[in-house]
């Protein structure tokens, strides 16, 4: 956890560790305050009530501050969304497809894997859907969720930020076996990728052609 294996994991992480120590202390001065007044204003040390008016620079105050803390997180979270959202050009097109219980990855060519093979250190865009149920395409290592629903195609992209393998989920629950909708993303560098590449379309019939050189 907390280790930077996409472009804007680190910016997500942040955000979520900011939007917790605020809530933290929100809940701590909350919590300081309910036991204050409750022994402050108990009724044995005030048998009598008080009406109490209106006090306008405690309520600005109380008003002012929530806004500023709110529209602060606001804004971290629309720029990790614009982060997430904006695919650079010439990301490698892969389209990822769900069904129970399983994701395939299809790459330009027509190459179908059950396993996602990456270039590191590249922009990847994938195509997301979804033949039958909904599922969720999750890869926690990137903190990147997108769903596949039926007769719609969503987008993801991102940058791997080393080479190693990383795991791929499905977060959305979608039968029995849904806990079975596990795989791997494999990054490799820009060599191995493309003898992978090439042993995969030689295998399964597909023409060869360099993935990297046309998206590069």
């Amino acid at each position: 956890m907390f280790q930077s294996a996409s472009p804007f994991a680190d910016y997500i992480d942040a955000t979520f560790l900011t939007i917790v120590g605020i809530s933290s202390l929100v809940l701590l001065g909350l919590l300081i305050a309910m036991v204050y007044f409750v022994i402050r204003y108990r009724r044995s040390k005030n048998p009598h009530p008080t009406n109490i008016e209106g006090n306008i620079p405690l309520e600005i105050t109380w008003t002012v501050i929530p806004l500023v803390l709110f529209m602060g997180m606001f804004w971290m979270g629309w720029e990790g969304y614009r982060k997430i959202s904006i695919i650079p050009e010439g990301a490698v097109p892969i389209k990822a497809t769900a069904r129970m219980w399983q994701w395939t990855f299809e790459y330009p060519n027509g190459v179908v894997m059950d396993t996602l093979y990456v270039p590191a250190y590249t922009p990847v865009k994938i195509t997301i859907r979804s033949l039958d149920v909904n599922h969720s395409l999750y890869i926690p290592a990137f903190r990147i969720k997108k769903d596949a629903i039926p007769n719609k195609e969503n987008l993801m992209w991102f940058k791997t930020s080393k080479i190693a393998s990383y795991d791929v989920a499905c977060a959305e629950y979608c039968g029995l076996r849904h806990s079975y909708m596990y795989t791997k993303v494999v990054s490799q560098d820009s060599t191995d990728f493309e003898s992978w590449y090439k042993a995969a379309s030689l295998k399964q019939s597909k023409v060869y052609q360099p993935i990297l050189s046309k998206t590069q």
